[in-house]
């Protein structure tokens, strides 16, 4: 099954897979294979059309682990649902070496959220197709939200993708095979995020193929004084904020009502 990005139709969704100990909202609920793959299944029940596996807590003050690592953690849950699914994968890593490992089983998105800081990433990507999606980041995870700033948040990331996105075309990276994520949370105060979600049709007009990451995060919960577990209703009122302003990849945790929410698309 490949993966398609058209302008035309309604977004995609892209459901969270994370094999990791200690994710923000689900962290330890699929380290093992049967679990894991009962969540992809559901998923695909759900209508997701791509799943973005991660084995690297990316949360606010996490640490980077190790590629044998990630290898270890990744290597025999994407088997396990190869066995079952062709359904599109995505690789939350930001590791050439990861990436290098997992081409086996046919995966057909990087999801970095540093940007291609491995540059090794870029010959890969070349030779293989791949998808690339760009996110912006200020700092790293263990640092980013020491007292994030920007002159203007909203020209500083403009800049920062048309950087990348000439990176990427000067290395001949087909346009139409990346993406850009704003990077909600990612080095971002609460005032910052809710100047990029009112402002997405911006990054928009820089590249379509936008990706938008807003699922159960504190930009939700800090608002409504919500923990992870009640900030589904403030995920999907944000969510209809991105996709009227041109939103064109969700990545959630919860596929089945992004899917009811999508299909309302038509009387935004």
């Amino acid at each position: 099954m490949s993966l398609i990005l058209t302008s035309n139709k309604k977004p995609i969704i892209m459901g969270i897979l994370n094999v990791t100990p200690d994710s923000f909202f689900d962290g330890g609920l699929y380290l093992k294979k049967s679990k894991a793959l009962k969540r992809v299944k559901k998923m695909i029940n759900d209508g997701v059309d791509i799943i973005d596996i991660g084995a690297e807590s990316s949360r606010p003050g996490s640490l980077q682990i190790s590629s044998d690592e990630e290898i270890a953690r990744l290597s025999p849950i994407i088997r396990e649902i190869r066995n079952y699914t062709d359904i599109p994968i995505s690789i939350d890593t930001r590791k050439s070496d990861v990436i290098e490992e997992l081409l086996k089983y046919k995966i057909q998105l990087i999801n970095d959220i540093s940007s291609l800081s491995d540059i090794n990433l870029i010959p890969l990507i070349k030779k293989h197709n791949l998808f690339i999606c760009l996110m912006h980041m200020q700092g790293n995870p263990a640092t980013m939200q020491n007292n994030p700033k920007y002159k203007n948040i909203i020209t500083d990331i403009s800049a920062f993708f048309k950087k990348k996105l000439n990176l990427c075309i000067k290395n001949k990276i087909k346009k139409d095979r990346i993406i850009i994520d704003p990077g909600f949370g990612f080095g971002k105060t609460l005032n910052h995020n809710y100047q990029i979600l009112k402002n997405l049709e911006h990054f928009k007009k820089i590249h379509k193929n936008l990706l938008i990451g807003i699922s159960r995060k504190s930009m939700i919960g800090d608002l409504l004084k919500k923990d992870p577990e009640d900030r589904l209703y403030g995920t999907l009122t944000a969510t209809i904020l991105s996709i009227k302003n041109g939103a064109s990849i969700i990545r959630t945790h919860d596929v089945r009502q992004t899917k009811l929410l999508l299909d309302m698309k038509p009387v935004f």
